[in-house]
């Protein structure tokens, strides 16, 4: 019978803790798998890392995980951008590390600059490390594209360095090299990926994410300018619009594998409650509301109906979109940055969440949504988990 269900992974804390393979992914995997290794029900990789091509992550899971996974498959925090086309004719500063150029030119960008041609092209903006300011005044810049745009792919290695010309360039209206006239505001369009403000590898602690680096920035703009940083798009987990593009790709793997039935339900598993979770709940909470509204209206919604963001950028082929997806349970793993030292609670209603508020500036803290459908011990638990619900082996 085919699956009228599908999975959405998070990465990191869940399959993996930086490079070693966490080992109950194997065995969730076998299960998922058939006797050929061949995934029986759809699964997409839902990541918020983004300093790499989707070839070279979905690599590197069939290394860990034991089978073959495409491309198609994997959604990094930057992989939406191919669906913001008003900004791919545009010259885009791009920040972050690996390769932000190659990256920016496969989701559809035509025109981009790395911070690391910014620099160059301006060597007296970058001053923090006195071994790299210039040793004699360098001639005027010149030929140098206006900049019309920001893009944060994650956190980059030199912070002061992405700090400084990122300011410079929403300051000079994209002409670091001019002399400051009045601050503009609104400023130029900023497209952030990645709003995680921590993440787990292999050491005992979280690791600062591109949320702290987000946070950094819009810190320091607001305390030069005495204004907030805008964004044009936040998009990784939590946004609407990455579950949205996850949907899309999971309805399409049923698709090519045949599977007639529609996709009713997905499961959300992923070890951080501000981002995996919150993403996950919120993604649950339009799919009734606009199913809710199917309803009432008896009539099909509309497959743009979603969050602004999503409204404005999603440019689907209508035809592929047939509603069909019901709800989002979100499942909690603790091998990440969610540890519980208690036994895993029967009614997960009395699990205390943390007070701390992790997430970003822009998404309003809710504490219904931080707190998971189901909480379990590790992945192969959680595909147990939802095998039972659907009377699925």
């Amino acid at each position: 019978q085919p699956p009228a269900f599908g999975f959405l992974f998070d990465v990191d804390g869940v399959l993996v803790r930086g490079s070693q393979v966490v080992p109950a992914a194997r065995q969730a995997f076998q299960r998922l798998a058939d006797s050929r290794g061949r995934l029986r029900v759809p699964v997409v990789f839902l990541t918020n890392a983004g300093n790499c091509l989707r070839s070279a992550k979905a690599r590197e899971l069939s290394q860990a995980l034991g089978l073959q996974v495409s491309p198609e498959q994997v959604i990094l925090s930057h992989s939406p951008l191919r669906l913001f086309s008003q900004f791919h004719q545009k010259c885009m500063l791009v920040a972050g590390q690996g390769p932000v150029e190659e990256n920016a030119q496969k989701l559809g960008f035509k025109h981009v600059v790395t911070i690391e041609a910014l620099r160059k092209a301006y060597p007296l903006l970058d001053m923090v490390d006195q071994s790299r300011r210039p040793k004699e005044l360098p001639p005027p810049t010149t030929g140098f594209p206006t900049v019309e745009g920001v893009i944060l792919f994650g956190e980059p290695v030199r912070w002061e360095t992405s700090l400084q010309l990122i300011i410079d360039i929403l300051l000079s209206n994209g002409n670091p090299g001019a002399e400051l006239q009045d601050i503009p505001y609104p400023h130029l369009p900023v497209l952030a990926c990645n709003m995680d403000l921590l993440w787990m590898a292999e050491a005992k602690m979280p690791r600062f994410g591109h949320g702290t680096f987000l946070l950094c920035l819009e810190s320091i703009y607001k305390k030069v300018t005495g204004r907030e940083l805008k964004y044009e798009a936040l998009i990784g987990k939590p946004s609407s619009v990455t579950y949205r593009y996850a949907e899309y790709l999971i309805k399409q793997q049923a698709e090519e594998q045949g599977w007639k039935s529609p996709i009713r339900r997905l499961y959300a598993v992923g070890d951080n409650p501000m981002s995996d979770i919150y993403g996950a709940n919120l993604y649950n909470n339009y799919l009734k509301s606009a199913h809710q509204n199917q309803i009432q209206a008896g009539v099909k919604r509309s497959p743009q109906a979603a969050s602004p963001q999503t409204e404005d950028h999603f440019e689907l082929r209508k035809g592929s979109v047939d509603n069909s997806v019901e709800s989002c349970k979100s499942i909690l793993v603790c091998t990440g940055v969610y540890r519980r030292n208690a036994d895993i609670p029967s009614n997960t209603e009395e699990c205390t969440m943390e007070t701390v508020f992790h997430g970003h500036r822009d998404f309003c803290f809710d504490p219904s949504l931080v707190e998971a459908s189901y909480i379990v011990q590790d992945v192969n638990d959680a595909v147990q988990l939802a095998f039972k619900k659907e009377n699925w082996s």
